[in-house]
This record gives structure tokens, C-alpha cells and sequence, in this order.
């Protein structure tokens, strides 16, 4: 089953559909990033990709410690 998300971005409004599963992660997390009930700007879209980015560079450079720790 899927379930569909929206936001809207520059008065545009946007949908997608995701798995259900997934759905109730994706919708906390454009939570915290978004107004949820109101309209975003452009910047509030960057800074979301910037912040989403950044946090998986934090991931991965944890998971290289957890592996080079595994490694000895």
C-alpha cells in the first residue's frame, strides 16, 4: 500500500506517494523541516537538502569509524 505526502513549495502544491512504512518517517521528518500547512519558499527547500545532506555525511563517516573499529 502507499500513501500520499504533500507539501507545498513556492504556491506550488506537491504530492508524492510513498510505501506506508515509510510514510510515517517521511511525514516527521518533512515535519521538522517544513510548514506543513502553509506555503514553503525556495530557501526553506535548499536548507532542507542542505540540512538532510549533511546529516547523512555524519552517518557515513560514523559508519567508516564503526568499520575501521571492526576491522582490528
Amino acid at each position: 500500500m502507499s500513501k500520499k505526502l504533500g507539501l507545498n513549495i513556492g504556491g506550488r502544491r506537491f504530492d508524492v506517494d510513498v510505501d506506508d512504512q515509510f510514510a510515517f518517517f517521511l511525514d516527521k521528518e518533512m515535519r521538522k523541516d517544513f510548514n506543513i500547512d502553509g506555503n514553503n519558499d525556495l530557501k526553506s527547500l535548499l536548507h532542507a537538502y542542505v540540512r538532510k545532506n549533511h546529516e547523512l555525511y555524519l552517518q557515513e563517516q560514523k559508519i567508516e569509524e564503526i568499520t575501521k573499529k571492526l576491522e582490528i
